[in-house]
């Protein structure tokens, strides 16, 4: 119950949602009731939260504040190199992202865009911690789940059937994170996600008392440091990175409410 109240109460605050509800709660007003004033302040909004959102200055500054906060891992090329945090890990956790049910391709294909990065990485680092555990995890409404996904993806990708635990439960992060703490209690895990999630995720292995060494990957910006935001051009691009960002600063908004 909790899980579906809480996608619903998101929907009307991401931007695109928020656009076409107000857009059609004023021209509702504007064709059927007087309250022209109120009507077109909401139209007013509805295009504005487009400008705003799909801006690419604005995008950046919602961003770079999630992605900025780990640093990612480096290219490593000797053992000798491996951060000594990392090095410790027995696991290697792949969070879910996504994936679509269509039978004519590959698993690997099957991915969504964020889970592609994530087993990428997660496979990156697996050729030097080659005794952890390679953990894939996420639910799905249908037969298969996102785990077993991930897993058939990992195994084309060349991880071996015998180091990989799935966790087929968990619908959402916070699911997957107290899954962690129960599997591997008192234990450092090497945890891959998306770096405009992470902070949500280390949040939660706080609170359930994951030991986790962050490894983010599937950037939104790739920015060097000099490259400043840039308030002239607008696109569908930047109104999606709004949209993600958005989507995480509510996550832990709601986390925050429920003390977590």
């Amino acid at each position: 119950m909790l899980f579906w109240l809480k996608k619903t109460l998101t929907i009307p605050f991401l931007p695109l949602y928020f656009s076409l509800l107000s857009g059609l709660f004023g021209l509702t007003l504007l064709c059927l009731t007087k309250r022209q004033k109120l009507a077109r302040f909401a139209l007013f909004c509805s295009l504005g939260s487009l400008l705003l959102f799909s801006n690419k200055g604005v995008a950046m500054r919602l961003v770079g504040p999630l992605e900025n906060r780990y640093p990612p891992i480096p290219e490593i090329h000797s053992q000798a190199e491996l951060p000594s945090e990392l090095k410790a890990c027995v696991a290697i956790v792949v969070l879910g992202g996504g994936h679509s049910d269509v039978p004519a391709m590959s698993r690997v294909n099957q991915l969504s865009t964020a889970s592609m990065s994530r087993i990428g990485e997660a496979v990156r680092l697996s050729r030097w911690l080659p005794d952890a555990k390679f953990v894939t995890s996420g639910h799905h409404l249908k037969e298969i789940s996102h785990a077993q996904v991930l897993a058939e993806a990992a195994m084309s990708l060349g991880i071996a059937p015998e180091r990989i635990v799935r966790m087929d439960e968990p619908r959402d992060t916070e699911d997957e994170i107290l899954g962690l703490a129960q599997r591997f209690p008192g234990k450092p895990v090497a945890i891959v996600t998306s770096a405009w999630h992470m902070p949500r995720t280390m949040e939660l292995c706080t609170h359930f008392r994951v030991k986790a060494v962050p490894c983010p990957t599937d950037y939104l910006l790739k920015l060097t440091p000099e490259q400043s935001p840039e308030y002239v051009g607008w696109d569908l691009e930047s109104l999606e990175q709004s949209t993600r960002a958005i989507h995480e600063y509510l996550g832990i908004l709601w986390l925050r409410l429920r003390g977590k």
